[in-house]
C-alpha cells in the first residue's frame, strides 16, 4: 500500500503542473491568485507545481507590482492598498488618475418595508402577564421574546460596528473611463499618421502629449505654449515660427478654444466616425471589389437617396458594372432601393427610375459579423493550443499558424473597441 501510495504522488503532481501549464498557455501570464481561482486549487499545490515548471524551464517568473495592482483593479473592482511596496506604484496610477477612490454608497431607505414593520408591529398580539415559579422562568414567553431581543440587540451592534469599520475604510476602482479616453485619444492619434503630409508629423505628435486637460470624452484640447515646449524637444521642432504651427494645426482640424483663446482643440468624434465608415468600406472592398467599394462610399458619403444615374456619372464605371454590383450590395442587405415614378398623369410619358441608399442596419450587420469572426478566431486558438500540449510533429507549423490567428483575433478586438466602446 504504501508503494502505491508513493507511485500515486508523483502523479498527482504531475497531473497538476500539467493543469497549471495548460492554464497559462491558454490564457497567458497570469498571477498565482488567478491561476488558483481558475483551476481551483490550493496555493500550495499552485505553487509547487509552478516551482515544478521553473525548474524545467518551462515557466517564468516575473514581479510586475503596477501591473498586478491594476489587473486586481480591473477583475475585482476595488481595492484596498495596505502593503508599502505597492504605495508608490498606486500613488502613480491615482496621480494618473486611472485609479479613482470610490464613491460612498447613499443611504436608501425602502417606504414599502418600513410600512410593514410599522404595521406588523401594530398587528402584534399582548402577551399576557403570568407569575411563574423562578424555576420555570427561563421557560416562559416572557423570558424567551426578552431574550431574543437581547440576541436581536446584539446583532443591531455588530452590525453597526461592521458599518463603521466600512464607512472609514477607503476603497479604490479602475477608472474605466480614463482607460477607454487615454485608448480613443491613441486611436485617433494612429489613425491619422499615415495621411499626414511631409513635416506636420512632430505637430501632430505635439499636440497630443501636450493635452493636459480632459474637458469631455469626444475631444482633446492643448495649450499652445505646452505645444511649443514639446516640439522644442523633437528634431527640427525649435525651427517652427508660430504662424506655421498654428496653420498646421488648422489644417489638422484643430480649431482654437472658445473658452481658452490659446488653446486647440481637436473633435475625436469626427475621426472616429470617418475611422468606422472606413472599416466597413474595406470589408466592402475585400469582398465584392474596387467597383463596390467606390459606389458604397460614395453612398456612405451621400446619406441619403442616389439616382442610377448620378452613380454612374460620378463613379465613372461602366453601366452593366453598376448594376451588377448594386444589385450584389442590395442582396447582401448593404444597401435599399426605390423605385420613383416621375409625372402625375397615367399616360405613356411617364417615367421611372430608382434610387439607392445605406440601410440603416449595416452597422449592426458589421458589428454581428465581427462578432462572430472574433468568437470563431477564439476556438480555433484554442483547438491549437489543446493540440500543441498533446504533442505533435508539426508543432513549428502550429505555433505559426496560432500566432496569425492571434493577430487577426487582436485586429477584430480593435475593431470591436471602435464601434462599441468609442
Amino acid at each position: 500500500m504504501r508503494r502505491g501510495g508513493e507511485q500515486e504522488q508523483p502523479a498527482r503532481s504531475r497531473a497538476r503542473a500539467c493543469k497549471v501549464c495548460r492554464c497559462l498557455l491558454r490564457h497567458g501570464a497570469l498571477p498565482l491568485q488567478e491561476i488558483v481561482r481558475r483551476l481551483e486549487l490550493s496555493p500550495g499545490q499552485v505553487k509547487n507545481s509552478l516551482l515544478v515548471l521553473i525548474q524545467h524551464n518551462c515557466v517564468q517568473a516575473f514581479n510586475a507590482p503596477r501591473e498586478a495592482l491594476l489587473e486586481g483593479l480591473l477583475q475585482n473592482g476595488s481595492i484596498t492598498p495596505a502593503r508599502e511596496e505597492i504605495r508608490m506604484n498606486f500613488n502613480k496610477l491615482v496621480f494618473a488618475h486611472y485609479v479613482e477612490r470610490c464613491p460612498k454608497p447613499e443611504p436608501f431607505f425602502d417606504p414599502l418595508v418600513d410600512e410593514q414593520s410599522t404595521s406588523s408591529r401594530k398587528r402584534a398580539p399582548k402577551i399576557p402577564y403570568i407569575m411563574e415559579d423562578a424555576s420555570n422562568a427561563n421557560d416562559s414567553p416572557l423570558s424567551s421574546i426578552s431574550g431574543a431581543k437581547r440576541k436581536h440587540n446584539a446583532l443591531e451592534g455588530d452590525a453597526e460596528l461592521d458599518s463603521t469599520i466600512a464607512e472609514n475604510e477607503v476603497l479604490w476602482r479602475a477608472n474605466f473611463e480614463k482607460f477607454t479616453f487615454c485608448l480613443k485619444k491613441k486611436f485617433c492619434a494612429d489613425r491619422k499618421k499615415p495621411k499626414l503630409k511631409v513635416g506636420t508629423h512632430p505637430i501632430w505628435e505635439a499636440f497630443f502629449e501636450a493635452s493636459l486637460i480632459e474637458r469631455d470624452s469626444n475631444s482633446v484640447t492643448s495649450p499652445i505654449n505646452g505645444i511649443m515646449e514639446r516640439l522644442g524637444q523633437k528634431e527640427g521642432g525649435t525651427s517652427m515660427t508660430l504662424d506655421h504651427i498654428t496653420r498646421v494645426l488648422e489644417e489638422l482640424n484643430c480649431s482654437p478654444s472658445s473658452e481658452d483663446p490659446d488653446s486647440f482643440i481637436l473633435d475625436l468624434s469626427r475621426i472616429v466616425e470617418a475611422s468606422r465608415n472606413e472599416e466597413i468600406e474595406s470589408l466592402v472592398r475585400k469582398k465584392y471589389g474596387q467597383e463596390a467599394f467606390t459606389i458604397f462610399r460614395l453612398l456612405v458619403r451621400e446619406r441619403g437617396p442616389v439616382e442610377t444615374d448620378k452613380i454612374i456619372d460620378t463613379t465613372i464605371l461602366d453601366k452593366q458594372i453598376v448594376h451588377g454590383t448594386l444589385y450584389k450590395l442590395w442582396k447582401d442587405d448593404y444597401i435599399d432601393t426605390e423605385r420613383i415614378l416621375s409625372g402625375t398623369g397615367t399616360g405613356t410619358g411617364n417615367t421611372q427610375y430608382f434610387v439607392w441608399r445605406v440601410k440603416n442596419t449595416f452597422r449592426e450587420q458589421f458589428i454581428d459579423n465581427l462578432c462572430h469572426a472574433a468568437l470563431n478566431l477564439r476556438q480555433m486558438v484554442n483547438y491549437i493550443a489543446e493540440l500543441l500540449l498533446e504533442g505533435s510533429k508539426d508543432d513549428t507549423k502550429l505555433r505559426n499558424r496560432k500566432n496569425i490567428l492571434i493577430l487577426a483575433l487582436t485586429r477584430h478586438d480593435d475593431s470591436l473597441m471602435l464601434f462599441q466602446d468609442f
